[in-house]
């Protein structure tokens, strides 16, 4: 095992860790913004390139679902032949494929160049947060790096909107894609200067065929959940949900009789490890669904326009962003088992407050609780990373921060195709007696089906028809009936938690078990 910069395990950092922290985290702050940059620069892609329909959702959807398949393979080959090399290959391949996407001539290109930036990026997030993980032996200054961490996740996709807003206003559509590449350029310059190389010389070589079957595994499970996001549930959707968890099964099977595999499934055998992973996916899974319905509730329930509802949602984000720099204090002073128990039971009561105001269609008391849910989700979230990371044996960390990260993502995924589909559930129970006679049968379809099918064709009526109201009853319902899971859900969840931490021989104090 070879490792440089680091002496022991309690070592205080210096200014150099420090510094190496915050070039990392401009790195995850331009991976995070890819993710959500590009939704304003489609009209003039759409005016430039004239992608189909089917292009158009490729365009939109392949870079998260390349991040997504490779998370894992890129976390254990950092852990196989250098965390940082990993990183450097990856900001060059970063950089040329922004280069290729903002010069793309086609639509085809186009998907290509974001494939591309998908692979690059899925070496951000592991390296990253493994390389932490080196930068750090103290425990409470590896907290406070993970906060800082997290929060260049939270700024990225606060602050791409905006700045992708800036860029179109005077430059062409490119040049979201160009801001990448001053930035990749800074980290290759300055991450050998700053940045420790760690890597396990017992880790063996990469097993391709386990590389294929991995990629066969999560690409069709991300791309069945984003689909029924999408366009709603359909039985048809589970078929590629049903060939990745079948080929899921042959993975885990050939994981178990290699000498050297991809995922070292004696990761799950570690308690404090398995329940900081449940807990992490659980509360994205109920994050990204409650949040998904808040943003179509702030414009099609209460009529804002998305302006308007982009600026309500500022002081929400902002609470985000401040609780992701001052977690580390609470997992400090509380322990960690503390803070994700007492997180959990704010993010119940936040997600509580939410069913009653979404119920009563009360914007002030949909922002106000989600901020309460801000309040517990963010120390959540950054307290159980540190603990996957901080349980898992140092030369396995890169291999158990991609385990994160993917989990993240399925997390993501599910709870917005899941809570999505149920709110639809209860809409179109709500919608089933409504009488839509004055309608065809196409606008009839269409507002049965969802509100904002409802709300188009409403405005295609000389007056504001009778049944909006109740369109917009049922979409609060089912927004409410999904947050009343939520609470539920995580309060159970809290219980188990604290079960599973007590075996781990986590005291309340947060002494970690090495």
């Amino acid at each position: 095992m070879q490792e440089e910069g680091t002496e022991n395990r309690e070592q205080l950092a210096g200014r150099r860790e420090w510094i190496g922290l915050y070039v990392l985290s401009i790195a995850c702050l331009i991976y995070s913004m890819d993710l959500s940059v590009l939704f304003l620069a489609m009209p003039a892609i759409v005016a430039d390139l004239d992608p189909s329909a089917s292009q158009l959702l490729w365009i939109n959807d392949i870079y998260g679902f390349m991040v997504a398949g490779f998370l894992v393979t890129m976390g254990t080959l950092g852990d196989r032949v250098g965390r940082r090399r990993v990183l450097l290959y990856g900001a060059v391949a970063f950089g040329a494929a922004s280069a290729l996407a903002a010069f793309s001539s086609s639509a085809q290109q186009l998907i290509i160049a974001r494939a591309l930036l998908g692979i690059a990026g899925a070496t951000v997030a592991p390296s990253t947060l493994s390389l932490i993980a080196n930068l750090f032996q103290n425990e409470a200054e590896r907290n406070r790096a993970i906060g800082v961490w997290g929060s260049a996740f939270a700024l990225g996709g606060l602050v791409g909107p905006l700045v992708g807003g800036v860029l179109l206003q005077y430059f062409y559509w490119g040049s979201v894609f160009l801001i990448n590449i001053p930035v990749m350029l800074t980290l290759l310059i300055v991450a050998p200067l700053l940045l420790p190389e760690y890597k396990n010389d017992e880790g063996g070589e990469l097993d391709l065929l386990s590389v294929l079957l991995s990629l066969a595994t999560v690409l069709p499970i991300i791309y069945g959940f984003k689909h029924m996001a999408a366009d709603g549930f359909e039985p048809l959707q589970l078929v590629p949900v049903a060939i990745g968890l079948v080929i899921g099964a042959l993975f885990v099977q050939r994981q178990k009789h290699l000498v050297h595999p991809l995922i070292d499934l004696s990761l799950f055998r570690i308690p404090a490890f398995t329940a900081s992973l449940m807990v992490n996916l659980a509360a994205m899974f109920f994050v990204f669904g409650v949040f998904l319905f808040q943003n179509l509730f702030l414009q099609l329930v209460l009529g804002l326009s998305p302006l308007k509802a982009a600026l309500w949602s500022i002081p929400p984000s902002l609470v985000f962003t401040i609780m992701s720099f001052q977690a580390y204090r609470f997992t400090n002073r509380f322990g960690p088992v503390r803070t994700v128990l007492t997180g959990l039971v704010i993010n119940a009561a936040g997600v509580a407050a939410m069913a009653v105001a979404a119920y009563n269609q009360n914007l002030l008391g949909v922002l106000g609780s989600s901020m309460l849910i801000a309040l517990g989700f963010v120390p959540v979230v950054l307290t159980t990373t540190g603990l996957i990371v901080g349980t898992a044996p140092p030369e396995r960390a890169g291999s158990a921060s991609a385990i994160s990260e993917t989990s993240a993502e399925f997390g993501g995924a599910l709870g917005v195709a899941v809570l999505g589909s149920l709110g639809t559930v209860v809409y179109r129970m709500t919608m089933g007696d409504v009488n839509l006679s004055g309608l065809d049968a196409m606008q009839a379809s269409a507002a049965s089906a969802t509100l904002a099918g409802a709300v188009e064709v409403a405005k295609t009526q000389t007056t504001t028809p009778i049944w909006l109201e109740t369109a917009k009853m049922g979409f609060s319902l089912g927004f409410a009936v999904c947050c009343a899971l939520a609470s539920v859900t995580l309060l159970f969840l809290a219980i188990v938690a604290r079960k599973i931490y007590v075996r781990a021989h986590i005291d309340e104090d947060g002494v970690l078990p090495h």
